[in-house]
């Protein structure tokens, strides 16, 4: 399977960038004999796919400290982080940034030569529409108000729009909802017959699964907004489980949104590549305090997949920004080998318990979802602990102890948390939403000393922004406090935070 995937990968990654060879000549011959017979005259769509998957993966799946700290994960314990990282920049933060916009730039170009054989390319179409959506909800999520409406209008064709406007997020989420529930029609009454091609690295071209992932999104996004936007949260929610066979849900670790590598240089795992073959698994990168004292304190068998043991055979976290590195390094727990010492590894888009950790919170808001907010809680705490190869009789001790079900939506963000590691992107949406981990905390060394006390409330807007879209980001960041803090985001409600 990895010398496949090598294969498939080096194949996409050339091949979405080959085109013809075509050379203006005065004669026949001469541009005959400057043709390559075996070059592309029009890029594959499966091949523009397979480079937007694998740019995901690269630009997104290779965070480590930057959203695992946000999200209360991972620290690091040699070259202390006292957050001097979160400026305008085009590196880091401003590369997803642009990876999101470059993606959804792609996939138009894939649906542009599509457009003609529309009927007979339904399927590579669909996968394409919804990563679309999918980059534009990272994008939302990251930075708050974006260029939506008027981003990719550059062209004259498209009204020579080169600063774009910045949308509401008010706006833009129930445009994204909108976008998704038309797919999701769309691919239930109207399935596709065609092959996604070779160039499909998250489902190898099984479109129910790729129809999962569309409603899932739905979910996800509609609970993201659940406290600003009630009715919608409410009706979209209702609408997806009231309906299971046009609007199927991820429900099964097999159906996981997780993209693997081929695990042979250079394509390896990202994580993998930083803490292995870059050889920084002890000296930079360690567990977050609250991570480990929360597993400790819940006896929760996670934690022997999320991290391995210090060099004393203990479980031990460090403080976030502290003033000094730990005298012994190698007394810290460092990532588990399930989440970093694989080549193949996976980079996660969407956990199937995640399904069922909201089907318990949207019980709890009185949502009719088909099930009680416990059978929901209890399945997706199954689900993630399949998913770390946890045994069954320690599943049901947790369930039993530390991880009983107590009615409220605390048990529910407190599991979600630990079941999102690696996710670490929705976790720090996930504690911006709810507040849990509760004990997280800034760097205690912040360069912005006592002005925050809270991690960023957002991703801080690129460089190039400032440079060639004055304008529009200055009036974006009116609110905005030192790059990431200032306003909340549209659906942070958290009080008490600045």
């Amino acid at each position: 399977m990895q010398k496949i995937m090598k294969s498939k990968i080096s194949k996409f990654i050339i091949g979405a960038f080959v085109l013809a060879a075509t050379t203006g000549s005065c004669t026949k011959s001469f541009e005959e004999i400057n043709t390559d017979p075996d070059a592309f005259e029009e890029v594959p769509p499966t091949n523009l796919l397979a480079n937007v998957l694998r740019n995901t993966g690269e630009s997104f799946g290779g965070d480590i400290d930057g959203y695992g700290t946000f999200a209360g994960y991972i620290v690091k314990i040699q070259y202390l982080d006292y957050m001097a990282g979160l400026t305008p920049t085009n590196n880091t933060y401003g590369n997803r940034w642009a990876a999101c916009y470059y993606n959804i730039t792609q996939l138009n170009e894939l649906l542009a030569i599509t457009e003609e054989t529309a009927d007979i390319d339904k399927n590579v179409r669909y996968v394409a529409r919804i990563w679309q959506y999918y980059m534009w909800s990272y994008l939302v999520d990251g930075w708050g108000d974006i260029p939506y409406s008027e981003a990719q209008k550059g062209a004259a064709e498209l009204g020579s729009i080169v600063r774009p406007k910045y949308d509401k997020q008010e706006d833009i989420y129930p445009s994204i909802l909108e976008g998704l529930k038309v797919l999701a029609d769309e691919m239930a009454e109207d399935p596709g017959t065609d092959a996604v091609g070779d160039g499909d690295f998250i489902y190898e071209g099984d479109m129910d699964k790729w129809q999962k992932f569309c409603n899932a999104l739905r979910l996800r996004i509609a609970m993201r907004i659940s406290g600003v936007a009630p009715d919608l949260a409410k009706s979209t929610i209702e609408e997806i489980c009231a309906d299971p066979m046009a609007y199927p849900l991820l429900e099964t670790n097999a159906e996981n949104c997780y993209l693997t590598y081929p695990g042979a240089a250079p394509y390896w795992e990202p994580w993998y590549t930083t803490g292995y073959t870059g050889d920084r698994r002890v000296d930079n990168f360690g567990m977050a305090d609250i991570f480990i004292d929360h597993l400790n304190e819940t006896a929760d068998p996670r934690i022997a997949k999320v991290a391995n043991v210090a060099a004393d055979g203990a479980y031990r976290g460090y403080q976030n920004g502290a003033a000094a590195t730990p005298p012994n390094l190698r007394n810290i727990s460092f990532i588990g080998d399930k989440y970093m010492n694989d080549a193949v590894g996976f980079t996660p888009f969407y956990k199937s318990c995640e399904t069922f950790y909201m089907l318990a919170e949207a019980a709890l808001l009185g949502y009719n979802v088909g099930m009680t907010a416990q059978e929901a809680y209890e399945q997706a705490v199954r689900l993630s602990m399949q998913d770390n190869q946890i045994p069954e009789a320690a599943i049901t001790t947790y369930l039993a102890g530390a991880g009983m079900w107590d009615g409220t939506k605390e048990r529910i963000w407190w599991d979600m948390w630990v079941a999102l590691f690696k996710e670490n992107f929705e976790a720090w949406n996930l504690y911006r939403r709810t507040g849990i981990p509760s004990t997280n905390y800034p760097s205690l060394n912040s360069v912005y000393g006592d002005a925050h006390n809270d991690q960023p409330f957002r991703l801080p807007y690129p460089n190039n922004e400032f440079l060639y879209n004055a304008e529009n980001v200055n009036s974006a960041a009116a609110n905005v406090a030192d790059f990431v803090w200032g306003e909340q985001l549209w659906w942070d409600q958290r009080t008490g935070v600045y």
